[in-house]
């Protein structure tokens, strides 16, 4: 494995950078709108973790667009002096990026977003204020007065977001620009408000900091195109504006291509970005769902990068670089793209960070394999159920020395992965899974395979321990959310089938028609549907939900898959309800409308049936009290997510 180019320095302006790994800004909303102690605790682990460079998630730098942190607010100062003397000596150096919403943001107190123009952005939906020359000097000032304070902090660089549909994009596309004054119409008057960002921020800084810009192609019609952005790469270059450029893709407007899901591959930004990086005499960064130093490693050697941008992979695993430089890549544990942890939480309660994989992300104080303490005794411990939230707590109490026995009834580990890897586009999931397993064997955790163990078959050995991680069991009572007091009748006939039945049921046996019915909003209802669809059934997706897969709009998945099914022989009923099921038809009808006027039948020779499962918790309830620890993790305690459950599988390894 050759890391001969992603391993070298790599010198942006006056600044040295150890190495061409970059953790590229993205929010976290650990500080609350300051850098506190749980944000400096995640660059910090990143840092050891051998990354070279950092930037940190935006600097709002004006009170019409407040941020995750927030240059106008009091004591900020204090903060950065310590997230500087914290990161120092991990040798990581750290720029700051300076951001202005725009119409995507709002003032605390409630008034209209500022913008190039009065439209709306997706995520607030209020008509924008059409910036002033007195509204878009003062802003200009602000940026500049930022990275001022970010030189008095110790910050080692800055930059300028002008990627994702943010203010400086705003006045850049001729989308979202309808100004006919000297900030819309041509390039030069477009780009007029980012030069002027610049250009106050080279008169603030000293010579030789290094300043850069982030730009995207927006892919959006009528937006900003990879020719658009070379030409503004090489017009900020030209005036030496900028020191380096960091290339992304997509905006809110087609933000699936901005957080590629586990469906894109790796470099899947390349064709958009590398065009910048071989058009412009300067440093580059990109991104595009790296997961490894030997991918990066290649795009570098290939010219079409100076650096590269492993976001994800380092929310994943903060050792990436320190564990492959070893010569242990197969250690690091991968990045699974599902975008629940790092992007959908952001958005829906906690509303902060964290990762399906690594829970100890945002709690790194607290949480994860560097926190760990070796058991003072080692014990015999039995974990039952070889899913995700099992083998986590069994790789847990084995790194802690404790004497780790895994059973799993069926005669592969992985649980409700198995089923949910068998979809188009989500075999990457089985990723984690993968390196859970190797991370057992190599602890010498014992595995038991095939086998099922009761509560009498536990008691046959005497454990110090027991970890119940026994999953749970699809719900096939009929009931939905609608409606509880009136289960779909027929929902017993023998073409009625749960979602782990049909994903590995053989679709050339279940028809020319299926009819799956959503009561859950999480991804397996899509997920069966395409793989059904993919298999040339016609399917019909009813759901009492507004739209299809609501809880996992925010991981950006969903759109994809929809454009996928939109290929296919789809068709999607919403806030809708199964009423009744017989051998060849659902009848389906509006949710809360008792009228029958409204209702239809639709052809199925198979039927789905989709909603939260049972918790499989009966062992758990017979052993209680019988052990000197009985614990019980993930599924088995109450049907939930991914995240839950390897959270809730992390803790008990690192407790019992």
């Amino acid at each position: 494995m050759s890391l001969t180019h992603i391993l070298t320095p790599q010198r942006i302006a006056d600044v040295e950078i150890r190495n061409r790994v970059v953790r590229a800004a993205h929010a976290t909303f650990l500080g609350g709108g300051v850098v506190n102690d749980d944000l400096i605790a995640y660059h910090v682990a990143r840092g050891k973790g051998g990354v070279g460079l950092s930037i940190i998630e935006i600097l709002a730098v004006h009170w019409s667009s407040p941020g995750s942190i927030n240059a106008f607010l009091p004591d900020i100062e204090t903060g950065y002096r310590k997230l500087i003397d914290a990161v120092r000596p991990t040798g990581m150096k750290l720029f700051q990026q300076l951001w202005h919403g725009g119409h995507n943001s709002q003032p605390l107190d409630g008034s209209p977003p500022w913008s190039s123009s009065d439209l709306p952005g997706l995520i607030v939906g209020v008509p924008a204020i059409p910036m002033t020359k007195a509204m878009i000097d003062e802003v200009v000032e602000s940026y500049a007065a930022a990275a001022c304070r970010c030189v008095e902090w110790g910050i080692d660089g800055v930059e300028v977001h002008a990627a994702h549909g943010y203010l400086p994009q705003q006045f850049f596309s001729p989308a979202l620009n309808a100004r006919t004054d000297d900030y819309g119409g041509t390039f030069e008057n477009r780009i007029r408000f980012l030069r002027e960002v610049l250009e106050g921020i080279r008169s603030s800084v000293p010579s030789g900091y290094p300043v850069g810009i982030r730009v995207a192609s927006d892919a959006m019609v009528g937006g900003v195109g990879v020719e658009d952005n070379l030409e503004l790469a090489r017009y900020c270059a030209d005036r030496q504006l900028i020191d380096y450029v960091n290339v992304s893709l997509g905006n809110y407007q087609t933000a699936a291509k901005m957080i590629g899901a586990m469906h894109e591959p790796a470099g899947y930004e390349m064709p958009t970005s590398s065009p910048i990086t071989r058009g412009v005499s300067l440093p580059s960064i990109v991104t595009g769902r790296f997961r490894t130093l030997e991918e990066g490693d290649q795009v570098i050697r290939d010219g079409d990068a100076s650096m590269i941008s492993y976001v994800r992979a380092l929310i994943a695993d903060p050792e990436l670089v320190n564990k492959t430089a070893a010569g242990h890549p197969d250690h690091v544990r991968p990045c699974i793209g599902c975008n629940q942890g790092c992007s959908a939480r952001l958005f829906e309660p906690p509303y902060r960070m964290g990762c399906t994989v690594n829970p100890g992300v945002g709690f790194e104080r607290e949480i994860g394999d560097d926190r760990l303490t070796p058991a003072l005794t080692s014990k015999k411990i039995l974990v039952v159920g070889g899913g995700p939230s099992g083998m986590e707590a069994a790789r847990v109490a084995a790194i802690r020395g404790h004497q780790v026995t895994l059973a799993e009834a069926s005669p592969k580990l992985g649980g409700s992965v198995l089923a949910a890897a068998r979809a188009p586009g989500r075999q990457g999931i089985l990723d984690y899974t993968t390196w859970q397993e190797q991370e057992i064997f190599r602890l010498g955790v014992s595995v038991r395979l095939s086998t099922y163990m009761d509560a009498d078959d536990v008691r046959q050995e005497p454990w110090d321990a027991v970890i119940v991680a026994t999953g749970s069991s699809p719900r096939m009572d009929g009931v939905q959310n609608s409606n509880p007091g009136e289960p779909i009748a027929g929902i017993d006939l023998p073409h009625v089938l749960s979602s782990t039945d049909a994903m590995f049921a053989n679709p050339s046996r279940l028809g020319q028609n299926a009819v799956v019915v959503d009561d859950a909003g999480h991804y397996e209802g899509i997920a069966v549907a395409e793989y059904l669809a993919s298999h040339g059934l016609n399917v019909h997706f009813v759901t009492r939900h507004l739209s299809v897969g609501p809880k996992v709009e925010n991981a950006w998945v969903v759109e994809p898959a929809l454009q996928r099914l939109a290929k296919l022989r789809f068709q999607a009923h919403t806030r809708m309800r199964a009423i009744t099921i017989d051998s060849s038809t659902v009848v389906i009808g509006p949710i809360y409308m008792p009228s029958t006027d409204l209702r239809k039948a639709i052809p199925a020779d198979t039927v789905v049936f989709v909603s939260l499962n049972h918790s499989n918790r009966k062992l758990y309830d017979n052993l209680a009290g019988q052990f000197p620890a009985v614990l019980i993790v993930g599924d088995a305690q109450s049907a939930r997510q991914l995240p839950v459950a390897v959270r809730e599988g992390h803790m008990a390894g690192a407790t019992v």
